[in-house]
């Protein structure tokens, strides 16, 4: 597990647009927002909007442009030059979009939030929508649940003229729209910069003994579904290479490519899948360091597969 970000590079950073008043959080929650975005043209202005729609405002929200090559830069600008609490970083086109679904950006931009009063950190993706109270049924959550660490809403995709549920184990908190509570994500002592980070860490806040959890109310629209940018062969290779390095238990692993089988798109995913959890050991890929959060990964997926009670229920 990384605490350091430090070796996440500072590139061509414009901060320049601390942009109007503050939102200072309604009822006394305080909470901060990054968003990561590359080549969201077409989306990132009505997330701005589903944000500044809300009832109750973050105190500071970044931006970060990690690299685009289309016009999201300017669109960051127009929508968001009012407003004080939002900034916007730059970062460089290093050619190539991330495996890690913008994580490093994330990380990078957390070294840059100027303040430090929040309760909340939340990692937000740059194609959602959401209604105005999002944030406040989240917090409602939060504050029902002392133990709740980690939360989020549920995704439907936006396809055509339809909304479709991606389903997800409810203990798995999507990484667009992971909420941290402060203390959960302070002994999280960081993200694993690179690809399964975002089982990592709610994997980690179970074994520390706090609840993750994904909530059917309130839901999200997202309007480029996840994977699109890598095509369905891309996708599946790097969710396989994914559980190669956080270190799911062989016979986990087997069964699942075995139920992608019948699931769209069919072989293909499962052959993906299994290609990128060979990749990872042909290539020598760095395992997750932490032997104890990889024993009880495995030991939860054992019991899962054996009907015993587990992070699953």
């Amino acid at each position: 597990m990384q605490s350091d970000n430090s070796h996440i590079p500072r590139e061509n950073v414009d901060s320049s647009d601390a942009l109007h008043s503050s939102g200072e959080g309604k009822a006394g929650t305080k909470y901060c927002v990054i968003t990561p975005v590359r080549d969201e043209e077409r989306f990132i202005a009505d997330t701005i909007e589903s944000v500044l729609n809300q009832t109750i405002l973050p105190i500071e929200w970044i931006i970060v442009d990690d690299g685009s090559t289309d016009a999201t830069h300017a669109v960051i600008h127009r929508c968001a030059r009012d407003h004080s609490w939002i900034r916007i970083l730059r970062r460089a086109d290093r050619g190539y979009r991330s495996k890690g679904g913008g994580v490093e950006a994330f990380l990078y931009a957390y070294t840059m939030l100027s303040r430090e009063d929040w309760e909340f950190l939340a990692n937000l993706d740059g194609d959602l929508t959401f209604p105005p109270d999002y944030f406040e049924r989240c917090f409602e959550h939060f504050r029902s649940e002392p133990q709740l660490g980690i939360c989020g809403g549920t995704i439907y995709d936006r396809v055509e003229k339809r909304l479709l549920l991606e389903s997800s184990p409810t203990f798995h908190v999507r990484g667009g729209t992971k909420i941290y509570r402060r203390e959960c994500w302070e002994k999280l002592g960081g993200l694993l910069p690179s690809l399964g980070w975002d089982t990592v860490d709610e994997i980690k806040a179970n074994l520390l003994g706090w609840r993750t959890k994904t909530f059917p109310e309130p839901r999200l629209v997202q309007h480029r579904p996840s994977g699109t940018v890598w095509g369905t062969w891309g996708n599946a290779v790097n969710d396989g290479e994914a559980d190669y390095i956080v270190g799911y238990h062989p016979l986990f692993f087997i069964i699942k490519c075995g139920r992608q089988v019948f699931n769209p798109p069919y072989v293909i995913r499962s052959l993906g899948i299994a290609y990128g959890f060979l990749r990872g050991i042909v290539g020598r890929t760095p395992h997750l360091g932490d032997q104890e959060l990889r024993n009880y990964l495995r030991k939860q997926q054992l019991r899962r597969l054996f009907g015993m009670s587990s992070i699953w229920k």
